[in-house]
């Protein structure tokens, strides 16, 4: 997406979205539940979740494709869930793309301003901005099927960015494209958004995603939001044992407290034993969590806790090594980094973790 608008004063001013008790039945089913979420003007906000969670179903709430039961939706301070789609002044990329087979690419992003009776005049610039900014403007002539995965969906942008919408939403738009593409074009998108300045809604169940190219982060499970922030922030202190499991590769292991104060630890189900640091709070039926980067082996630092394992399986990325250790009941993950040259050990050969307290979380369902 190469191209650039003309004049810094084009950009629209960015517009929040206030979400409050809403909530939206298919039937019987509740598929969203109580839904409270703020989105800042300008955000590039993601919501995260597993198939099923109730993330595109807010989004086509806020499209306007979805009937909520109670609650409200306000964008820019005004009450959207009265106002037919077409009213909302929103623009939606969905995972299809959507494009119209027999048109031209020009044609398609002409689509909705002629729906909207502009001045043809005005349609011809729109357009020729849009496909500027997405980096089109040479293949106006072209019909979709002579383009590529990644050039139809720059085709999706653009004919959405023509209605100068007021909110951008995002409905899993990479997921139709191969790896290598998904990553180039999660930058353009990134870098579309900060020069358009929308506040843009990115619906997508990939983390690595949401964590590269989103400001903030909504995590859905079975229709209720788990928890919001900023990537980092959900990463190092989840909430609950599903976010730390579903934001990135996480160790959960069973065991239970015993003690109290300065003496607490938590005694791993099938050995070993960590201290509780005296500040730390345990909630009831909570498991150790601990990333897989947050543990070394076959060296314990000073302030790390021993366990003592055996290699299950290794696996060799690059960069790291992933051992899979065998420690009482769990497989414990281990990414030990690797340099050229390095002795790499054997599955079943016996070996032993360092963990450090202040790297560890004590989670609960």
């Amino acid at each position: 997406m190469t191209g650039n608008r003309k004049h810094s004063d084009d950009k629209p001013q960015a517009k929040d979205i206030r979400i409050r008790d809403t909530n939206v039945f298919y039937s019987n089913f509740h598929a969203l539940k109580d839904i409270n979420l703020d989105i800042e003007p300008g955000e590039f906000f993601a919501f995260l979740g597993p198939s099923g969670c109730g993330k595109t179903t807010l989004l086509r709430l806020i499209a306007g494709f979805v009937e909520a039961r109670t609650g409200s939706v306000q964008v820019a301070g005004s009450e959207i869930l009265s106002l037919p789609p077409w009213r909302r002044d929103i623009g939606m990329v969905f995972q299809s793309y959507a494009l119209w087979p027999h048109l031209s690419v020009w044609k398609n992003v002409a689509f909705g301003l002629e729906e909207r009776r502009l001045p043809a005049a005005e349609i011809k610039q729109r357009v020729g901005a849009a496909l500027e900014i997405v980096g089109l403007n040479h293949l106006g002539n072209r019909r979709p099927s002579q383009l590529s995965g990644g050039q139809q969906q720059r085709v999706a942008l653009a004919r959405t960015i023509a209605i100068e919408p007021k909110v951008l939403l995002l409905d899993e738009p990479l997921s139709n494209l191969d790896a290598k593409m998904r990553v180039q074009v999660r930058r353009e998108l990134r870098d579309l958004q900060q020069r358009l300045g929308l506040t843009t809604i990115f619906v997508t169940h990939d983390q690595e995603e949401a964590n590269t190219i989103c400001d903030r982060i909504a995590v859905f499970r079975d229709g209720e939001i788990q928890q919001t922030g900023a990537p980092m922030q959900l990463y190092e202190r989840p909430n609950n044992l599903f976010v730390a499991g579903f934001l990135g590769t996480a160790n959960i292991l069973e065991g239970r407290v015993e003690g109290s104060g300065s003496s607490r630890a938590f005694e791993v189900a099938g050995g070993g034993s960590i201290p509780v640091p005296a500040d730390a709070h345990v909630p009831p039926g909570a498991k150790l969590v601990f990333r897989p980067q947050y543990a070394t082996i076959g060296t314990v630092e000073p302030d790390a806790v021993p366990l003592a394992g055996a290699i299950a399986h290794r696996e060799f990325l690059g960069a790291t090594v992933r051992y899979g250790v065998e420690i009482g009941k769990s497989t414990v993950l281990v990414d030990a980094p690797f340099h050229s040259g390095d002795a790499l050990l054997s599955p079943g050969s016996k070996t032993v973790l360092g963990i450090k307290p202040g790297s560890a979380l004590w989670l609960a369902a």
